[in-house]
């Protein structure tokens, strides 16, 4: 079952195929703002061959083969930051693609399309697999906002608001008898029993 699976992983899906493009020498860039195809000598190619763009699983290739043979002549991975594969600044045909060898060692090269519109759908088969793998993966969906809290109150419950300043009056009231409010000698919080007769003597 486990073989099974390693072959249904390294499945060719094919996104785009130019039966004919053209690779170049590329002189050393002489603007940090990027490459031009009116430096190279777009005359004189040094390939001509097949290019496709496929994908195997999660990854992506350009890849750069004998139209007849099917010989690899170079492979060009593609994946974020998405930055092998460059646009000239002067042509919408030509392209610089970074080559990575064994070692990890890079080179970079020309490539240009005979027709424009086999460019456009290059780069629009480009943005397919960038706008794909920047997409949530199906096993990890995004977890759904928690409910509101529900403040409001239940039957029977209720709640108390304490106001600064307001306790100790509040506690002190409390603690009057509750027989001073009906008494005389002025009621108030602190209620006193009248004064004694004169002499001591009562009426």
């Amino acid at each position: 079952m486990s073989a099974f699976n390693d072959l249904s992983d390294e499945i060719e899906s094919i996104l785009f195929i130019a039966r004919e493009v053209m690779v170049y020498q590329v002189p050393p860039r002489t603007s940090a703002s990027g490459y031009k195809a009116a430096d190279w000598n777009v005359e004189s190619f040094i390939w001509k061959g097949r290019l496709r763009v496929i994908e195997l699983g999660t990854r992506c290739e350009i890849r750069l083969e004998d139209s007849t043979t099917g010989e690899l002549f170079a492979t060009v991975p593609y994946a974020a930051p998405w930055t092998s594969v460059e646009p000239v600044l002067d042509s919408s045909r030509y392209f610089v693609l970074r080559v990575e060898g064994e070692g990890g060692k890079r080179a970079y090269i020309g490539m240009g399309f005979a027709e424009r519109g086999e460019a456009f759908d290059f780069q629009v088969s480009l943005q397919s697999v960038s706008k794909r793998s920047s997409r949530p993966a199906a096993s990890d969906p995004a977890k759904p906002a928690p409910p509101p809290k529900d403040y409001s109150l239940k039957e029977g419950q209720t709640f108390t608001i304490k106001i600064p300043g307001r306790e100790g009056k509040k506690d002190a009231s409390a603690s009057a008898p509750a027989s001073g409010a009906a008494s005389g000698g002025g009621g108030g919080l602190f209620s006193l029993p009248p004064p004694p007769p004169p002499g001591g003597r009562k009426r």
